[in-house]
């Protein structure tokens, strides 16, 4: 099939290798001007390089609206549009063009976790599977049906960037397999079940400064979410801002004010944590390792000097 494929950054630059070493025709890509954001400079690998790489021409938007682009998509004549981490709004006379419509690629397992850092989310709300989601795009925010769908576990330690890694993998598969199936004139997929449906937004600096009032395992989760490369989970001691870059669920339970800084555990010093925390039934957050303000990195047994103090949202 004839190809137009929309898409930015790894995601989209993976979805526009897979599409290359397919039997499938790429003939145009859209992609977005670099990006100064700071989710949007993490993996960053650049969809126009590899087309141009590759003889294949491309255009820079930042959204797809204007009628040169239009006109260049019906040129194009496109059997099919592939979209991955297309980050602003396709309108309906685009996605609606070809002949068999837009397939979007999406790193999670819809219905749950439409919009945008699904993996850093579904991390944090302690799912136990995450994956990759080829369906037909729609009028609605990633609602169409389903072609292909295909999931991977998530492990009691991993990070962010462990489940990255391990999605990405499946866009090839997942988004060459729809193709296929599309290609070889089926036409009806798997309808969403909506009630299922969740919705969420980018991640800024605000979501990753912690909540004392969350649990030790939300807290644990939260850590491991906002691994390296992402901007680490924060907290202020003493009025200066600090980064956790690892910790643990405590094996004890500590009873308290959330946010205290209580007791040293193994190689972690423990902070209390969890909205009832003066119930003393929580575990706490064992943090093992800190950054300061001045970038340096130590244990945190090295950096708490003593027990007492709190740990806040704010200076």
């Amino acid at each position: 099939m004839r190809v137009v494929m929309f898409g930015y950054q790894t995601w989209g630059h993976r979805t526009l290798q897979a599409l290359l070493d397919s039997e499938h025709d790429v003939v145009l890509v859209v992609t977005h001007p670099r990006s100064e954001h700071v989710y949007e400079k993490i993996w960053s690998d650049s969809v126009a390089d590899l087309a141009e790489a590759h003889g294949v021409p491309v255009l820079l938007r930042n959204r797809p609206d204007d009628d040169e682009l239009f006109a260049r998509l019906k040129e194009a004549d496109p059997d099919i549009i592939v979209a991955n981490n297309w980050r602003t709004w396709l309108p309906p006379r685009v996605f609606s063009l070809p002949r068999h419509g837009t397939l979007n690629v999406h790193d999670s397992l819809l219905p749950k976790y439409a919009g945008f850092s699904p993996l850093i989310w579904a991390l944090i709300n302690g799912e136990t599977e995450v994956g990759v989601t080829a369906h037909l795009m729609n009028d609605e925010l990633d609602a169409g049906d389903i072609v292909r769908q295909e999931a991977v576990p998530v492990g009691p330690k991993d990070t962010a960037t462990d489940l990255f890694h391990r999605t990405v993998g499946l866009i090839a598969p997942v988004t060459v397999g729809a193709l296929d199936l599309i290609a070889s004139g089926r036409r009806e997929f798997v309808r969403q079940d909506r009630s299922q449906a969740s919705f969420f937004h980018k991640r800024s600096v605000e979501d990753s400064r912690i909540d004392w009032t969350w649990s030790a395992q939300e807290l644990d989760r939260l850590v491991r979410a906002q691994s390296e490369p992402y901007p680490s989970a924060f907290t202020f001691h003493r009025g200066r801002r600090i980064e956790v870059l690892a910790a643990f669920v405590s094996q004890g339970r500590y009873g308290g004010t959330p946010g205290r800084v209580f007791y040293r555990e193994g190689d972690g010093v423990v902070i209390v944590a969890g909205a009832d925390a003066r119930s003393g039934r929580n575990h706490g957050l064992a943090i093992t390792r800190v950054r300061t303000e001045d970038g340096r990195e130590l244990p945190a047994t090295e950096y708490f000097t003593s027990m007492g103090g709190y740990l806040t949202a704010r200076p």
